[in-house]
């Protein structure tokens, strides 16, 4: 029985971020037992070997993961990862501590099924979620652990890549991949290294990285405003400067077609209204590397998890969906890739994507 519409109900009646802060507190306090996740694998799916992926150099237990955003501090990895994903993307986490952008900064649009904030990437700081995640990983198992890492606040944009590297390297050992988020619009000026010339800095810092402290996949993040000619230079540039994949996308600061009271509020739109445009821009990196990509951006449904992987999509996920329809979505949403692949007699879920 999924209970969740019920507590759905109680969480909705209260301000956005202090029903986020009593949903975490619950799953960090369940993370630190054995039992509590035991119990909450009791919401996964059946696992079914056909929908596991092997991308960068790791293999996924299955496409579907969380994306950065909901455990900022990285406290509640075991249990997220006993509701069935395969992969679970901590973070944004800065080098130094910051406590995010002035309440409120978070927004439900109801009506469009989407979330706006402004949350301004707060978080304790790379260093002491380093030590917790060590901690945690040792009670966790299956699912993929990633680690995105943002600019800290208080780092001009001349000082990104020493902020960046002090970041990265306080994460590094406790992530199996990192991803660079440079498309963040709740960071004043953070956009900006979405350019050729400060990306490739980046990841200039990240193969110094690879060189002193091992190999380790690390992705990039893209935004979903850029235009055609901006994507293809990012694309072009990630891939030749050594980035093992990226991530498609961010939110938007696009407003087109909303309904809802909090629609004008500032920050970045997530959820419904953005699967568009992050299935075009899916399309258009697809069309231009080999890269592997993860996907996320409106994914509501398995029909919506099969379309991405039918358009290339190695990696598969959702944050918004997992707000407003609960822990239920992820067996919604594996168990229909599995129906679809007896549907049409295949092997793999590698094997939904189309030719080009």
């Amino acid at each position: 029985m999924n209970f969740y519409p019920i507590v759905k109900r109680a969480l909705f009646e209260l301000e956005p971020e202090r029903a986020h802060h009593l949903v975490m507190s619950g799953l960090a306090l369940a993370s630190r037992t054995v039992t509590l996740p035991r119990l909450l694998g009791l919401l996964a799916p059946a696992s079914d070997p056909r929908l596991a992926v092997d991308a960068f150099g790791l293999r996924f237990p299955n496409p579907l993961g969380l994306a950065a955003g909901l455990d900022k501090n990285g406290v509640a990895f075991p249990a997220l990862a006993a509701m069935g994903f395969g992969a679970v993307e901590l973070g944004s986490v800065t080098a130094l501590p910051q406590p995010g952008n002035p309440r409120p900064r978070l927004f439900r649009l109801i009506e469009d099924e989407a979330l706006i904030n402004r949350m301004g990437f707060n978080n304790a700081g790379a260093t002491a979620i380093a030590e917790r995640l060590a901690a945690l990983r040792r009670g966790a198992s299956g699912a993929v652990l990633g680690v995105n890492v943002g600019k800290s606040r208080a780092a001009s944009i001349d000082g990104a890549a020493d902020d960046y590297r002090a970041g990265l390297t306080a994460v590094w050992n406790v992530a199996d991949y990192l991803v660079v988020n440079v498309s963040s619009p709740n960071t004043p000026g953070l956009r900006t290294l979405q350019r050729t010339e400060p990306l490739v800095e980046l990841l200039r810092v990240v193969n110094d990285l690879r060189g002193s402290l091992g190999h380790k996949p690390v992705l990039v993040k893209l935004a979903p405003d850029l235009d055609g000619a901006e994507l293809a230079d990012l694309v072009d540039a990630a891939g030749g400067a050594g980035a093992t994949g990226l991530v498609a996308t961010n939110t938007t600061l696009a407003r087109d077609g909303l309904t809802s009271a909090h629609r004008s509020e500032e920050g970045g739109l997530s959820g419904k209204p953005l699967a568009g445009r992050a299935m075009r821009v899916l399309e258009q990196i697809k069309g231009r590397t080999a890269l592997p990509v993860v996907a996320v951006g409106g994914i509501w449904s398995s029909q919506d998890a099969i379309a991405r992987l039918e358009a290339g999509a190695d990696l598969l996920q959702l944050y918004t969906a997992f707000i407003y329809r609960g822990p239920e979505v992820v067996r919604e949403i594996l168990t229909g890739i599995s129906a679809e692949l007896d549907r049409r007699g295949l092997n793999s879920v590698t094997d939904l994507r189309q030719p080009r």
